[in-house]
């Protein structure tokens, strides 16, 4: 493993909604360099096989130890799903790889106990069933309730949040009776932040939502910190790359990051 605190931080998803973990990445360790993938050639992940994913995420992690990446955290919940096993074994001691599931599952376990809690996220996610597994690992008095909810990330990424078409989707979504009778909310894709203040004004205060961005920036500080290779010196460089591209695709970055970032084209397959 590359045990250099200069070396960057390698932030991978299937699109742009991994800019979410990037940005709280970025707020709680402003001295991080950064390499951001979007693999925007192949999105949404959560409608794709379980191979298909494994064979991106591979190839992701190539190009991002290619860089020289200390760490790879996988910024999708589909990916974390799906290809997580498999990116550990593959990237082995080469950088240490995180995901944004095991965060969110150690939280809800160590609050939740005898409690009903409620999982919204991709097919993909929800199919792989990885949060019940997780969390039954760790505390099985926790009854977790998984719903997917396909339009959520598609209707983020087109820009509709905090409008009429994101509140009739989450009114019809969140009314499901899977749902009913939950005390927390696991936001289970990196798109959901965006949604998460009109999530909590349908729950009108009563469910705590979990949003796990933050929680995984979190994991990842305190993994750097243990393992001495937190980066001290004042000032970073990010660098932010898709694998497919558009001017209005990188205008909508903006929406996840807070502002405009320049997004460099790298193609996965020649």
């Amino acid at each position: 493993m590359n045990h250099l605190p200069k070396n960057p931080i390698g932030i991978f998803d299937s699109g742009i909604g991994g800019l979410t973990v990037a940005h709280a990445v970025s707020e709680l360790l402003p001295n991080e360099n950064m390499i951001y993938f979007g693999d925007t050639a192949h999105l949404p992940y959560g409608e794709k096989s379980i191979a298909a994913i494994q064979a991106y995420t591979v190839k992701i992690c190539d190009f991002l130890l290619s860089k020289k990446c200390k760490v790879i955290l996988i910024a999708c919940n589909s990916a974390s799903a799906a290809g997580f096993e498999l990116a550990k074994e593959y990237v082995a001691s080469r950088a240490k790889v995180l995901n944004v599931i095991d965060p969110v599952v150690e939280y809800v376990s160590q609050k939740y106990s005898y409690k009903r809690v409620g999982l919204i996220g991709t097919r993909a996610t929800v199919n792989s069933r990885a949060y019940p597994q997780k969390l039954s690992l760790l505390n099985p008095t926790i009854t977790l309730q998984s719903l997917a909810t396909p339009l959520l990330a598609s209707m983020i990424e087109e820009g509709f949040f905090n409008n009429s078409v994101s509140k009739a989707a989450l009114e019809a979504y969140l009314s499901n009776p899977v749902l009913k009778g939950i005390e927390a909310l696991i936001l289970g894709c990196t798109h959901y932040p965006l949604i998460k203040k009109e999530i909590e004004a349908f729950y009108k205060g009563k469910v705590e939502v979990i949003d796990g961005s933050y929680k995984v920036a979190e994991a990842l500080k305190n993994y750097l910190t243990e393992n001495r290779l937190l980066k001290t010196t004042l000032g970073s460089r990010k660098k932010f790359y898709v694998s497919d591209f558009t001017e209005s695709f990188e205008a909508s970055t903006k929406i996840f990051f807070g502002r405009k970032v320049h997004l460099n084209f790298y193609r996965l397959w020649e």
